[in-house]
C-alpha cells in the first residue's frame, strides 16, 4: 500500500503542481527513492551530497519529526502521511 507525501508549495512544480503524491516505501529512505523515481529532483533537494537530510528541510512521518526518530531509517507504515516542511527563518 502506498504512502502519501505532502509537497510544500516551493517544490510543487517538481511534482507536476500536486500538493500530495502517492509512492511506495517502508522507510523514509525508500519513500525518498520512490519520490525521486516518480519526480526527479526531489532527492537533491532533500538530501545533501553525503546522503544525509539537509538541515533546512524538516520531514515528518505522521506528526513526528524524523530527526528525533531514526532519520532516514524511520519506518513509514502503509497508508501513512510523510510531510516535507521547509525550514523558515527570518529576523
Amino acid at each position: 500500500m502506498a504512502v502519501t507525501v505532502r509537497i510544500p508549495t516551493t517544490l510543487r512544480p517538481m511534482a507536476g503542481g500536486n500538493s500530495t503524491v502517492q509512492v511506495e516505501g517502508a522507510t523514509l529512505a525508500e519513500v525518498i527513492e520512490a519520490l525521486e523515481a516518480a519526480h526527479p529532483g526531489f532527492k537533491d533537494r532533500l538530501l545533501d551530497e553525503s546522503g544525509a537530510m539537509r538541515k533546512f528541510v524538516n520531514i515528518f512521518v505522521a506528526d513526528d519529526d524524523v530527526r528525533y526518530l531514526e532519520g532516514l531509517a524511520t519506518a513509514v507504515p502503509a497508508g501513512e502521511t510523510v510531510s516535507i516542511i521547509p525550514a523558515v527563518a527570518g529576523g
